[in-house]
Parts: C-alpha cells; sequence; structure tokens
C-alpha cells in the first residue's frame, strides 16, 4: 500500500497564525487556515495540530515545520526554521524574480533582499512597535475601528500629521486630534501615512530595488501598496496568499 506524504508549513507569529497543506509534489496548496495566535502559542499550535488531524491527514503522512515568533510551541513538528528563511522562500513561490520582501508583521517589520531565489540581505525593526501591524491595531481600537475600516476610512482622509515614532505617543497625539474634532478619515490616513513612512526608512536602510513584494497583514490593502509604491518610487506587487508566505516557505522546506 502506498503512502502519500504531505508537506506542512506552520507560521505561528505574534498576532496572527498560518496553516499551509501541500500536496506530495509540493506544486499545489491542498489545505490553509488563518487564526489568531492568542496568548499562549502552545494551545495555538494544539488547535492547529486538532485541525490538521480534524482533514484526515496522519502524522505518520506528514513532513511539517514551524516558524514564526511561536516555532518553539509546535513539539509535533519535524524541525523549526526562521521566519527571515520561510519568508525568502514562500516569496519565491508566490513571486517570479529578484525583489525585496516587506513583511509588515505584528511586533516587527522585515525587509528580505532576495536574488535568485535565495536570501542576501535582510534587516528588521524590532525595537518598536511603531510601523507595525500592532501599532495599527492600537490606533484602530482608539477609534473604534477593525482594520479593514481603517484602510477604507484613510483612502478618504488628508493625512492628519502624527508625528510621534512612540506608539504610546503617538495614541496621544490621536487622542488630542480627537479633542479637536480631526475627521476619523484624516485620522486614519495619518496613521497608514506614518506606517507606511517608517516601513519605508527601513527600506531605505538596504540597497533600493526596482521591485518590492508585500507580505503579512498589510497585503491585501491596496492603499497600503499604493502608498508604499509611491513612496519607493518602484512597483511594490503582492499576491491573494502573501499572507502565508511564511507558512508556504516552512511546507516547501519540509
Amino acid at each position: 500500500m502506498r503512502y502519500v506524504l504531505n508537506y506542512v508549513g506552520i507560521d505561528i507569529g505574534s498576532t496572527a497564525s498560518k496553516v499551509v497543506i501541500f500536496d506530495e509534489k509540493k506544486s499545489t496548496i491542498l489545505n490553509k487556515k488563518i487564526m489568531p495566535s492568542g496568548w499562549n502559542s502552545k494551545e495555538t499550535g494544539e488547535e492547529i495540530k486538532k485541525w490538521i488531524e480534524e482533514l484526515g491527514y496522519r502524522k505518520s503522512c506528514l513532513k511539517i515545520v514551524a516558524t514564526g515568533y511561536g516555532r518553539v510551541s509546535v513539539p509535533y513538528a519535524d524541525r523549526t526554521i526562521t521566519e527571515i528563511t520561510c519568508h525568502g522562500k514562500g516569496t519565491s513561490y508566490l513571486h517570479n524574480g529578484d525583489t525585496t520582501v516587506i513583511d509588515i508583521g505584528g511586533q516587527d517589520t522585515k525587509i528580505i533582499v532576495l536574488k535568485n531565489g535565495q536570501v542576501m540581505d535582510f534587516i528588521m525593526n524590532d525595537k518598536c512597535s511603531a510601523g507595525t501591524g500592532k501599532f495599527l491595531e492600537v490606533m484602530a481600537n482608539r477609534l473604534g475601528l477593525n482594520l479593514n475600516e481603517m484602510f477604507e476610512l484613510a483612502e478618504n482622509g488628508k493625512k492628519a500629521k502624527i508625528s510621534s515614532t512612540c506608539t504610546v505617543f503617538a495614541e496621544s497625539e490621536i487622542i488630542s486630534l480627537m479633542g479637536k474634532g480631526t475627521s476619523k478619515e484624516d485620522i486614519a490616513a495619518g496613521v497608514v501615512n506614518s506606517i507606511c513612512a517608517k516601513v519605508v526608512a527601513l527600506v531605505n536602510k538596504k540597497q533600493k530595488s526596482d521591485s518590492y513584494f508585500l507580505t503579512g497583514g498589510f497585503c491585501e490593502s491596496d492603499y497600503v501598496i499604493n502608498e508604499l509604491s509611491k513612496r519607493l518610487g518602484a512597483e511594490v506587487n503582492s499576491h491573494k496568499d502573501a499572507r502565508f508566505a511564511g507558512a508556504i516557505g516552512a511546507a516547501l522546506l519540509a
């Protein structure tokens, strides 16, 4: 009896966890899942394991690689690999040609330079949440919005000035703007503009590129993609599965 081997990539991020299951030829994604990481990565890992089992997969017929912030919380993985390597591999699967990956995560932003499918260089901003998904989440909560609403309002706003580089102080600025009667649209545009400015400043610490590829939680926002493109003076691409880039790379490396 022939057993089919499937390949699983698990990316437990600080905010969201992503799972991808490939077929035996690593050519087709059979299943994918995204879920909140919650407060306990180990519990998240067990929930993912349960989901895989409910789909009918047997551990003996799987090769599993874990990556991301909570990769050590997946004891049933065959091995763990860093986010940089996995995001590079996943982006190479989703995007042809050399590019610079911009991954805006919940707690950090990663810039990864790819050439011939290999990671040539990278830089991370993990000292402060400004310029990350957490920054946007905090500001959206202050405005009583979810992230999609934040992006939608930002498209129609005039970019209120938010100068602070610290999330705590920036939140104080927003409270002040709200007190002055500044519209939610203008504040939302200011917040997204502030994030894009910090991301571009990080990108500019590396060699300029003719091509960029956006992954992470912002990759589904055309507004963010357009703003980054204008600021970088180059095309920024993405993909419907770009949020799964880390998990895809992990599965391909299994």
